[in-house]
């Protein structure tokens, strides 16, 4: 039996007024209004660089990850083909970022990371367990040739000379010191490392420290980014900045993120970053992040340039509910990859003070 004509029209309006109030956040736009930005310079804590010991610069790729899908996806991201690398240098890929990176209206400078390779049992630099080396002196000396870059050290503790190399960082120019534990092989928890944690509190170099699961290279073990691990450097009175967040990865059937919020209750230490947290495979990371108290006064801003770059990974349209079509639009038009990475972010609800606070724990 076919429904009347009014009941039909009134079956019609219902499923058009569900389907509006559906469509409302994106039709009209964000649910709550942002944060302003800060009057002082945005500084982008986290970006990387790549070589592959052109010119001179002493990094190098493993066979596995340089035949791999990611290196290739790695330089277009730069905006550099290996042919152009290997033809002009290394140093390239920086002078790239840096030209970039001046033409963006908010950011003022990015520190580009170092990054140690595998250590073996002499202590000496593992190549064939190293899958990508940037090396400290290879930044020390380029990075001075950009007035927007600062640089940040790596130096994995498993060497012998490790506490010479922090000093040598430091007098040279170095704001950070970078761990990406899984693949680097290196056990935050071991209490071997104390003298070097030592160290890193009283030179006041701040430790970024991978947190989560690890998927930009072939291989890593997670289980060496539990946040967890974590510990012992705080005690120690390091401070820490825990990359990512750790929105990534279970250990001990929790989330990698609650291990990290544990810990944020104890250690007034401790912070984390919001790279990467805006990418398509982490578009609710950032929500979970801002809604948790534990993270209010902790949050520290970078991007992990490149990846922003790409729009394939990182777009406004990821967003839709969330940003409303006129700042969808409006945020994509952006072409600046530091400029569209803070419009979204600030109007994803970061708030005003997290721009600006890496520039205070340096002075920690």
């Amino acid at each position: 039996m076919n429904p009347s004509k009014p009941q039909h029209y009134r079956i019609i309006a219902c499923a058009l007024l569900l389907l509006l109030l559906m469509l409302a956040p994106f039709l009209l736009g964000a649910r709550r209004p942002p944060q302003p930005l800060p009057d002082s310079p945005i500084i982008d804590m986290h970006c990387h660089t790549a070589g592959l010991g052109a010119g001179g610069s002493g990094c190098f790729v493993s066979e596995k990850l340089r035949n791999s899908f990611k290196l290739r996806f790695y330089l277009k991201s730069f905006g550099v083909t290996e042919e152009e690398i290997l033809r002009e240098g290394d140093a390239l890929v920086l002078r790239r970022l840096s030209a970039k990176l001046a033409e963006s209206k908010h950011v003022s400078r990015a520190v580009v990371l170092a990054l140690d390779g595998v250590v073996d049992e002499h202590g000496n630099l593992d190549r064939a367990r190293t899958e990508f080396y940037v090396p400290n002196e290879f930044l020390a000396a380029e990075i001075p040739h950009h007035k927007n870059l600062w640089w940040g050290a790596s130096v994995n503790p498993l060497r012998p000379d490790a506490l010479a190399r922090l000093d040598w960082a430091k007098t040279h120019g170095a704001v950070l010191v970078k761990w990406l534990p899984s693949v680097q092989d290196i056990d935050p928890a071991d209490e071997r490392f104390i003298p070097y944690y030592k160290k890193l509190a009283a030179l006041g170099l701040p430790l970024l420290t991978h947190t989560g699961n690890e998927r930009a290279f072939t291989h890593a073990h997670d289980e060496l980014c539990d946040p967890a691990r974590l510990r012992l450097a705080l005690e120690c009175g390091v401070t820490v900045i825990a990359a990512h967040a750790a929105t990534t990865g279970e250990f001990a059937n929790e989330p990698s993120l609650d291990h990290l919020a544990k810990l944020m209750t104890e250690f007034p230490n401790l912070y984390a970053d919001i790279s990467s947290l805006t990418q398509i495979n982490k578009r609710t990371h950032l929500a979970k992040v801002l809604s948790r108290p534990e993270f209010t006064s902790r949050l520290v801003y970078g991007t992990d340039y490149p990846l922003i770059a790409i729009r394939s990974l990182v777009s406004p349209w990821y967003f839709p509910r969330e940003l409303g079509l006129k700042q969808t639009v409006a945020f994509s038009k952006i072409k600046n990859p530091w400029d569209r990475d803070i419009a979204m972010k600030q109007a994803l609800g970061v708030r005003t003070e997290t721009w600006t606070r890496f520039e205070s724990l340096m002075s920690k």
